[in-house]
């Protein structure tokens, strides 16, 4: 890497030194900011690409849009956007919401909680990404107002300086910037690939392991289920109001307003993710006299009844401390004698069962699946306790080992995302040289 002969300081903190012969000037004189407003007077049936605050991806700018006519798209809908803008979040600022925007649909609208910066007297480019500068990033949340929702007035935006170098430079370091965040872009994408792929090979062990058995040369027979197919011919397919240990049961009506830890945890629907796992920032909690009747034993497993996470699954397994569960979830106690709380989980997490749900859904109009129909539910079971035990222990064993090169995979895709991420603030302020 080459660096510049000579420097001196910019007088700005977040900036530090600069190449002794470039400028310093605050953003209003080199950009104007919201320009162009959406009229009032547009036809209501007008269709048009809205952009809000959540439609932006960390580092990638413009993830999704969602499309409304004028007359119900949201009010805030109305920031008119130019090829060469860069959109900056002023309200909820820690969440760093930025993007440039490239090419865009002559309809595209953003959210009056962007502030559209349109450069002038600047490359466009190279403001692009000096806007993904972490110091100026840190700058803009500092200068927000408020804790719970902070927030920056536009025109304190325009106040901020900026380095900036001749026309010349600006163009090289938007080129060479382009084509380096280009290529590590991809390479993050490809390690992001990976991970899926990581996913779905714990998937497919799992969905194998549950439904099909861990012996290759096990004799299979047809379970007489067609979401389910063909099962070892020595398993049964048991309802699983066969399976427990007592009639499945739903939690507590009840508001979620205290926070105390030293009462049980009221779980929620909202209060485990994808992974299975708790979530530590939703906690809530119930007084002892509204929780006793709810508590929840080792190795229950909770099912979502409705709404949009229908079907999920949760399994209260290594948790120190007490927990009821709320409402909107059903709590399965498997009979222990019968079925394992560890097999009975990763059965739904299984192909299978998602087929299950589906023909649920299929027969009615509202995605709800009550007790009633939970207690149907047909799991393919293995005779015994101790093959339940070893299926357990290959697909655990097994995901472990994937688990390991996920997790290597997703720390190489932090360096890059830091490299990505320093190499831009070293060129954007004349740390580092570059030629087209």
């Amino acid at each position: 890497m080459k660096i510049y002969d000579s420097h001196k300081d910019s007088g700005i903190e977040w900036i530090g030194k600069i190449p002794e012969h470039w400028n310093v000037k605050k953003l209003k004189y080199v950009a104007s900011i919201n320009d162009d407003v959406l009229s009032e007077r547009t036809e209501e049936d007008f269709e048009i690409e809205y952009v809000d605050i959540s439609s932006i991806g960390s580092n990638v700018g413009i993830i999704k849009t969602e499309t409304f006519a004028f007359k119900d798209a949201p009010s805030r809908a109305r920031r008119l956007v130019n090829d060469g803008d860069i959109i900056v979040s002023t309200v909820r600022t820690y969440l760093k919401a930025i993007a440039k925007i490239e090419k865009p649909k002559p309809n595209l609208v953003v959210s009056t909680g962007f502030a559209v910066v349109r450069p002038r007297s600047v490359m466009s480019n190279y403001t692009g990404h000096l806007f993904y500068h972490e110091n100026l990033l840190g700058e803009i949340i500092s200068r927000s107002v408020g804790v719970s929702y902070p927030a920056i007035n536009s025109t304190e935006i325009g106040t901020i300086p900026i380095p900036l170098p001749p026309p010349t430079e600006q163009t090289a370091i938007a080129k060479y910037l382009d084509r380096k965040t280009a290529e590590i872009d991809e390479l993050i994408a490809d390690k992001k690939r990976l991970v899926e792929l990581y996913e779905e090979e714990k998937t497919a062990i799992i969905n194998q392991a549950v439904t099909k058995g861990i012996n290759p040369d096990a004799p299979m027979k047809d379970s007489g289920i067609e979401w389910l197919g063909e099962i070892p011919r020595h398993w049964e397919v048991k309802r699983l109001k066969y399976l427990v240990a007592e009639k499945l049961k739903y939690g507590a009506n009840e508001s979620a307003e205290e926070e105390n830890r030293d009462n049980p945890r009221y779980i929620r629907i909202t209060d485990f993710g994808n992974d299975g796992k708790l979530k530590e920032d939703t906690f809530k909690s119930l007084p002892p006299e509204k929780a006793n009747e709810y508590l929840l034993s080792e190795g229950d497993v909770l099912f979502a009844r409705s709404g949009a996470t229908v079907g999920k699954t949760f399994q209260f397994k290594d948790y120190k401390g007490i927990a009821c569960f709320a409402g909107y979830l059903i709590k399965a106690t498997p009979n222990s004698y019968i079925i394992t709380s560890d097999y009975l989980y990763y059965f739904t997490r299984t192909g299978a069962y998602e087929n299950w749900k589906s023909s649920i859904f299929n027969q009615a109009t509202i995605q709800n699946i009550g007790a009633d129909k939970y207690a149907l539910l047909e799991i393919s079971t293995p005779e015994t306790i101790k093959e339940q035990q070893a299926i357990v222990h290959h697909i655990e064993s097994e995901c472990a080992r994937i688990d390991a090169k996920k997790s290597r995979t997703e720390k190489l895709i932090d360096l890059l995302t830091e490299y990505r991420t320093a190499l831009i603030s070293e060129v954007v302020t004349g740390k580092i040289k570059v030629s087209e």
